[in-house]
């Protein structure tokens, strides 16, 4: 049987000529395409969000990993003098930068009472950290989120609004059909569909960066605690060595 170019034509020729998105855009009410305007920019502030957060707490979380293999390396913790170099470290260095400034800011002596001093004021300053680094990592979730809750929500007014101003233009006319009913149902339920494309990959990467941030956490508190016993340690060791040569 031969091949028929002219009825694969045909049918091309008629699946272009069928109803599409930019049909049901412009069968639309005003309220709908400016729902649908509001969902396409909050569309690409969601994925701008997605990908630059992804990104950042990549970052992020290599430049704690290199900072730990270097600090794993220091004999000293207290010895360190990062200055402006902890804030282009990382997390890490800024906290270990905190904890040492906080240490060096008491010079009441070096007893038992001053070591009890400035490990409250290493604690204090890690505990600062923690809470203003995790507000980094953090940051716009907000966005995200409502974005997240928000889409779905103006897809279905622009449903409701759309078929409501459809059913309310069949009242003013003599005689009601499905022909006149069709079109503006079809572009109120297409605000619809444009909140839930939306929404769908956003709760999913809303999700995924949600765990991250909270394991990224949960390593950023972990980090400080070890950090304060070192810290601890090594005030007990000065102190230590300051006793022994003294009974000399």
């Amino acid at each position: 049987m031969p091949f028929e170019w002219s009825s694969i034509t045909l049918v091309l020729a008629q699946s272009d000529a069928g109803p599409n998105v930019f049909t049901y855009f412009g069968q639309s009410n005003i309220a709908g395409k400016f729902i649908i305007l509001a969902l396409a920019i909050f569309s690409i502030l969601a994925w701008s969000v997605m990908i630059g957060k992804y990104l950042d707490l990549s970052r992020l979380r290599s430049l704690n990993l290199n900072f730990e293999r270097k600090l794993a390396d220091v004999n000293s913790v207290l010895s360190l003098n990062l200055k402006a170099q902890a804030q282009g470290l990382g997390p890490y260095a800024m906290l270990a930068h905190g904890a040492v400034t906080a240490y060096r800011r008491y010079s009441g002596g070096s007893g038992e009472g001053a070591v009890r001093i400035r490990m409250g004021h290493v604690e204090n300053s890690l505990q600062r950290g923690v809470a203003h680094q995790t507000m980094k990592y953090e940051s716009k979730m907000v966005l995200l989120g409502s974005i997240v809750t928000g889409a779905p929500f103006l897809g279905l007014l622009g449903t409701v609004w759309g078929v409501m101003d459809a059913f309310g233009s069949m009242a003013l006319q003599d005689s009601a059909s499905l022909q006149n009913l069709a079109p503006g149902v079809s572009g109120a339920l297409l605000t619809t569909v444009a909140g839930l494309l939306v929404a769908i990959p956003s709760v999913f990467g809303y999700n995924f960066l949600l765990t991250q941030t909270k394991l990224l956490v949960t390593e950023l508190e972990n980090f400080a605690s070890a950090l304060a016993d070192r810290i601890e340690l090594e005030m007990q060791t000065e102190l230590d060595e300051a006793e022994s040569e003294e009974g000399y």
